[in-house]
């Protein structure tokens, strides 16, 4: 199998995981009726769901047990469309806008706020599940709700962290991984010397990208904007941040500005880098090869180093789903979403992604996945960790357009590149910032 794309990656954890899924998956009709029974299926209906392209086989194998196992109780036919991470948006920017296409979407961070008026109501679900399984997350809901409206349903959160090789750190002349941003910068600076650098990704990466950004903003005690809306993003806190990523860029290997979500596991993975951050799917893709069996057992993570700030702050890819509101099918997709989040199901696919997906809702925090490898320790507690993109001001509009438009992201890839210094980099993204944030 070629790492060149969002492709499926499931090391040994992951298969056994899918394996495992073969008992899990004997739900009973009875069972399957009882949980969707909140909202009764359309006659006739038939769904669609576009979702981005897993990273975990066992992601995938689960979800779908799950939606043939409603198809089988209810005879509703789901079909699941997968795009890249990168396409997800505006393919549903289109179908929203147009009123066509799919009934349902997977999408990233704050993008129903893009089109809250093309999306059913789904309140009444989300507070039913929210109710039966112990409240969402506060960062995750944020996502999903409009004022007092859930406009999506908050699915999960995809734990992001730093992936290192223990040999090549030790050999840079460090025991212990760096808790701070002065620390972390002298293990960058020495991994380069022994030929092992680091590299993040400053292209627009949908996630690892913008992870990456609003942890070196925000770790600098610098915000997009204020409590009220408006843009401060030009400021000596990010001029800090700024100079601090032009330092960390230095280290890494060339052409990271040019890097999308794929492009770090695929540098990790050919042994081109010793430091990134990603989800623990970079861990089990290893695992999955016997070619990289010296690596998987080379691998560690940790959480993001604290900054100037003083206490953790770390942006995770979040995700919710969102039914649209030009579906002939309304209750069948609640039907659907509804059947997903039961235990049964939602266990099963925390299970099958193998850490990778962290749960949106509070009953299904003591998984047993959390605590059944080390590894996972740094992504267990994305969902209640994660601080929001929008972060000081409201989700809504403005903030999803700005992250649509990666104008943080930008800022940094312009600076870190020399094509503007870092005042002239804040400016611009101020300016692009303010045409959003009106």
């Amino acid at each position: 199998m070629t790492i060149n794309r969002r492709t499926l990656l499931a090391g040994t954890a992951g298969i056994a995981a899918g394996v495992a899924l073969g008992d899990r998956f004997g739900i009973t009709r009875a069972l399957a009726q009882d949980a969707a029974a909140r909202f009764t299926p359309e006659e006739g209906a038939t769904l669609r769901l576009l979702r981005w392209v897993p990273f975990v086989a066992g992601e995938e194998a689960a979800w779908n047990a799950n939606t043939q196992a409603f198809t089988d109780a209810t005879g509703v036919q789901v079909q699941i469309d997968q795009e890249s991470w990168e396409d997800v948006r505006p393919k549903a920017a289109v179908a929203a806008n147009v009123g066509s296409g799919p009934d349902m979407v997977m999408s990233w961070f704050d993008d129903p706020f893009q089109y809250p008026d093309k999306l059913v109501d789904v309140t009444d679900l989300a507070t039913a599940l929210g109710e039966q399984h112990g409240g969402w997350y506060e960062g995750l809901e944020g996502y999903a709700k409009q004022g007092d409206k859930f406009i999506a349903v908050p699915l999960c959160a995809i734990g992001n962290a730093i992936c290192y090789r223990d040999s090549h750190m030790k050999a840079a002349g460090f025991e212990e991984f760096p808790t701070d941003t002065d620390g972390f910068l002298a293990l960058c600076t020495a991994l380069k010397e022994k030929g092992t650098p680091a590299g993040f990704p400053h292209g627009k990466a949908v996630g690892d990208g913008n992870n990456y950004a609003h942890w070196l903003l925000w770790s600098h005690g610098g915000k997009m904007v204020d409590e009220e809306g408006n843009v401060t993003i030009n400021s000596p806190e990010t001029k800090a941040a700024i100079e601090y990523a032009q330092k960390l860029y230095a280290t890494f290997i060339p052409g990271t500005e040019s890097w999308l979500d794929i492009n770090n596991n695929r540098a990790f993975l050919a042994g081109q880098v010793s430091l990134t951050a990603n989800g623990v799917s970079l861990y089990y893709a290893a695992t999955k090869d016997p070619a990289m069996a010296e690596i998987a057992e080379d691998i560690r993570t940790v959480n993001f180093p604290v900054g100037p700030l003083g206490e953790p702050v770390e942006l995770h890819q979040t995700s919710t789903l969102s039914i649209f509101s030009h579906t002939a099918y309304p209750q069948a997709a609640k039907a659907y979403i509804d059947f997903m989040y039961q235990a049964e199901q939602m266990n099963a696919w925390i299970e099958g992604a193998s850490a990778y997906c962290c749960q949106p809702l509070k009953a299904f925090a003591d998984n047993p996945i959390w605590t059944s490898n080390p590894i996972h320790a740094p992504y267990a507690r994305a969902s209640e960790t994660l601080r929001p993109n929008g972060y000081a001001g409201p989700l809504g509009a403005a903030s999803a357009g700005t992250m649509a438009d990666y104008v943080l992201v930008d800022m940094f890839a312009e600076a870190v590149t020399g094509q503007r210094t870092a005042d002239e980099a804040m400016a611009n993204a101020e300016r692009r910032a303010q045409r959003y944030y009106r």
